[in-house]
């Protein structure tokens, strides 16, 4: 569990890729089932939910264990302008991360479908949030109007605006401030050398 110590660790790296790959299927699920309609869109989001809960669970321990082991530094040098934009990116994707994953689990405790398409979690059945599934039925439409367009619009910021700027950054950081970015995150990713060699 040991890592270098301008690496993370080893368990924030395998937490921080299981996550973004199961964020990029499930919105892969998302988009593929839009156009269904009736039970075979409830039936096709089934495995949405299922990972849903699974991300949630995932990024409260990558939280955890982010307050118990302490990051690498940031690449040196790097304008305090940039600091603050990674350090904003990295509050919205944890906003993001444990909010997206909530709202869906909030939309679906929601009226009697919940207890017809229960979230499941292998052998294990999600609980509903209870006063969400006993909500009136004159306010349960428009709190899941609510909480579905957040849990859109906070999956398409993820997608179109948080993960490109991360990536980009990183790619920035890696091949034009010759700084060693990736390797941060990346196991076994070789260490570059102060005259820019790898080892």
């Amino acid at each position: 569990m040991n890592s270098p110590p301008h690496r993370y660790s080893y368990v924030a790296m395998l937490m921080h890729w299981t996550i973004a790959i199961l964020i990029l299927w499930n919105i892969y699920i998302a988009w593929s089932s839009e156009d269904l309609k009736g039970q075979a869109h409830a039936l096709a989001l089934q495995p949405h939910k299922t990972i849903g809960i699974t991300i949630l669970i995932l990024s409260v321990l990558r939280l955890l264990w982010r307050l118990v082991m302490k990051p690498p530094p940031m690449p040196e040098p790097m304008p305090a302008w940039e600091r603050g934009l990674a350090r904003t990116i990295h509050v919205l994707f944890y906003v993001a991360i444990v909010g997206i994953p909530l709202s869906g689990w909030a939309m679906v405790s929601i009226g009697k479908l919940a207890s017809v398409y229960p979230i499941h979690l292998g052998p294990l059945i999600v609980p509903t949030i209870a006063p969400l599934n006993n909500l009136p039925v004159s306010q349960a439409r428009p709190t899941r109007e609510v909480l579905e367009t957040m849990h859109t619009y906070m999956a398409w910021t993820v997608f179109y605006v948080l993960l490109p700027l991360h990536i980009l950054g990183a790619l920035k950081h890696q091949y034009w401030d010759k700084a060693d970015e990736l390797g941060r995150m990346i196991p076994f990713w070789p260490r570059r050398r102060a005259e820019g060699r790898a080892l």
